[in-house]
């Protein structure tokens, strides 16, 4: 798998390619670089995370909306890019959106739960950075909750809970 995944610089070229905004490239970037931080004190595969961290929001070159992991997916299916690749931006929304809510916010019938310890990794990432700053966990939990999202905000606690167990420490801090 290691030798199909773009390099870093085909993955910009790539986002830039399809149309994505500076600001979105500039979040993907702030995301990967945290990605990787914690992929390599998780011991996790760091070039999957890489690649999929730079390229999780490419959707965002088609909508803005919760559609753009599904977006994403389509574009990078499109560009031959490895299934892992694929899932990680499938899977990197809303810290894993089940296929019930997923029914019920007008998403396709399907899991978009995080599986792999990557596909976490990215998706938590995403909901550490906002646009192109480290923010803690605690701000996209009021968020949620503020929607009246209570399940989402329980699903950013846990998944923020088990990738700071795995890392030795709270991500808040790293």
């Amino acid at each position: 798998m290691e030798t199909n995944l773009p390099t870093r610089d085909q993955c910009l070229q790539l986002l830039r390619s399809v149309g994505c905004s500076e600001e979105v490239i500039a979040h993907c970037q702030a995301v990967a670089t945290l990605a990787v931080l914690i992929a390599q004190k998780a011991e996790a595969n760091v070039r999957l995370v890489e690649v999929g961290a730079l390229l999780h929001d490419i959707g965002r070159s088609q909508t803005q909306g919760m559609r753009h992991a599904i977006e994403g997916a389509r574009i990078a299916q499109d560009h031959c890019l490895p299934r892992e690749v694929v899932l990680i931006i499938e899977r990197h929304i809303g810290a894993g959106i089940p296929r019930a809510e997923a029914v019920k916010i007008g998403l396709p019938e399907k899991d978009y739960v995080p599986r792999t310890i990557e596909e976490k990794i990215v998706a938590h990432a995403d909901n550490l950075i906002d646009n192109d700053r480290r923010q803690p966990i605690s701000n996209e939990i009021e968020k949620a909750l503020a929607k009246g999202q209570p399940q989402h905000a329980a699903r950013l606690r846990s998944l923020h809970k088990e990738l700071s167990e795995r890392v030795g420490q709270d991500l808040d801090t790293l």
